[in-house]
This record gives C-alpha cells, structure tokens and sequence, in this order.
C-alpha cells in the first residue's frame, strides 16, 4: 500500500529515533495484521460490491479525514500548490496501484494479491537505481532482485487450479495484475523520492493520493455499472468501516507515528509480515488453497524484497 509514508522512510532517521521497544513491536504487530486483512476484506464483500468501488468510497471518505487532520497540523493551500504537479502524479499511481488490486482480486486470490503487491520494493530499487545516484544497486541487491523475480516466475506457475477456487487461467491474470499493482505502488515512492514531495508532510502526500485515487476510481466504477450494483448488507458496513477507519485513515497515521519514534529501516523489515499474514488470513477465513508453487515463490518473493530492502552495515554496500 503506497503511502506519504515512503517520504519519512526515505529520509534520515533522526537522533531521538530508536530501535523498537515492546511497545513499538505491539504496534507494528497490529499494524501488519491490518493491512494483511486489507485483501482479505475487499474480497469477504466483492459480491455485494464490486472491489473498485469500495476503494473508491473508502479513499473518498477517509480523504476528509486526513485533510482535516493535515490542516489541524498545519498544511494550507499554498503547501499543496507548490508541490501540485508532483501531488498529481503520486496521485495517478496511488489509484493504478488500487485499480490494479481492484481487478486483480476479480481474478485472483486474496493470499495471491497480498504477496504480488509487495514486490513494490523491488521494482522501487530498480527505479531509484537509474535516476538517483544515491541509490545505486549493489551486488547485494541483484541478488535479492534476482531471487523476487525467481519467486514471481514459480509462483505463477500454472500447476492447475483448485476444484473450488478460481482456475489457472484466471490465477496467472489476476497474479500479472497484482504484480502490476506493485509497480504502482514502486512508482509513487520513486516519484516521491525524486520530487520536492521528499520534503513534504506525509498528510499532504496522502491527500492527494486519496483525492485523485478516490474520484477517477468511483467514475470508472459508475462507467463500469458498479456504483448502482452496490447492496448495503451488514459484512458491507463492517468491512468498508474496517478499509476505511482502520486501514485508509487509521493504519496509515500510525505509521507516520512510528516513523517519528522509531528507526525506520527497523520498521520497514518487520512491514513484511504483512503479506505473510495476507496469506494465512485468506486461506483461514476464505477457505483459500495454497499451492505448492506459490508457497515456496511466496517465499522466495518475500526473502528477495528483505534483502533488497535491509540497511546495509557501514562501510559495506
């Protein structure tokens, strides 16, 4: 999920940051169950309504909510129009990212969904490594970049369907739709990264995403016929109170809150629990079926982004 967020991890930590205390490790605990619940959620309701519409509404409705909190701290109109055009831009692949989930999970599995999308570090790297020269890749990070995409290749593999799930067909779209997704996600942090959103509050960056995310997302949904398809059940309200409270609005503030107390290389390493938790979430409660394949390319996926995303010790790449 791209965030204002990737603005503070990219930058230094400041002295008073530390490592992560008890109280900080329950935080990202609950942190990396919630956004493993994200894929879950959006799926437990996608019959009822369609995936795009309910990123839309959520963006739409938790947008309020972080304006009102970025003009509680500060943020004006003038903030915003200095840094318009960058806005936009992380805008665009805030909502290619969610489109791309949207329609991923109309052809693929939840458990799928949360490991493909966290392939954005390592398409993120790429990016940096040939427009920033801070940011050049070492042998260190070939590696993991080699091994994620080993893992993207096994765990797309077509080892024929499950007889109550979706077929193999099906799976290897939604699978190249969620791998996509992530590449949305890795162009909003390389945007972020390069433009004077690096020196923006996080709240702001988030604004824009949710804005433009939330309003071309509800008009492709009312082009595509979603928005009066929509039936109002109790697991509707529940979970589009959980995406947006707790994941859209919630969630992400308390990651800007972890970031301001705790070292963010120590946060971004224990993030990727969440496609873990993506996972057991969708085969527990959704009754999914892991393959073999994509168990052992999940793996390799996840290993591959740590190491492309672990601080490296001083004096080594």
């Amino acid at each position: 999920m791209s965030t204002g967020a990737d603005t503070l991890s990219n930058t230094q930590a400041a002295p008073s940051r530390r490592a992560l205390d008890m109280q900080g490790s329950l935080l990202m605990l609950v942190f990396c169950l919630a956004l493993g619940l994200q894929q879950v959620a959006i799926k437990w309701i996608a019959a009822d309504i369609a995936p795009i519409a309910q990123i839309a509404i959520r963006s739409l409705l938790a947008a309020v909510l972080v304006i009102a909190v970025a003009w509680a701290r500060g943020v004006r109109l003038a903030d915003a129009r200095a840094v318009f055009w960058p806005g936009v831009a992380v805008g665009i692949g805030f909502s290619a990212e969610f489109c791309f989930v949207a329609l991923g999970l109309e052809y693929t599995t939840a458990s799928h969904m949360s490991v493909f999308l966290y392939t954005a570090p390592v398409f993120a790297a790429l990016g940096l490594h040939f427009l920033v020269p801070d940011e050049q890749l070492s042998l260190r990070h070939w590696i993991g970049i080699g091994i994620a995409f080993g893992g993207i290749v096994l765990a797309m593999a077509p080892t024929g369907g499950a007889a109550d799930g979706p077929d193999v067909g099906s799976l290897i779209i939604g699978d190249i739709l969620g791998t996509m997704a992530g590449m949305g996600w890795a162009a909003t942090t390389v945007v972020i990264r390069t433009t004077a959103l690096s020196e923006q509050r996080p709240t702001l960056t988030l604004s824009f995403q949710l804005v433009i995310a939330g309003v071309s997302l509800f008009a492709l949904a009312a082009a595509l016929g979603h928005v009066g398809d929509i039936q109002v059940t109790a697991p509707v309200l529940v979970s589009m109170s959980f995406q947006t409270l707790g994941i859209a609005f919630g969630v992400l503030l308390l990651w800007f809150a972890l970031l301001r107390r705790y070292l963010a290389s120590r946060l971004g390493v224990f993030s990727f629990l969440s496609p873990v938790f993506g996972v057991l979430f969708g085969a527990l409660l959704l009754d999914e079926t892991l393959t073999w394949n994509f168990v052992v390319g999940g793996i390799a996926i996840i290993a591959g982004v740590i190491i492309v995303s672990a601080p490296a010790r001083r004096g080594h790449n």
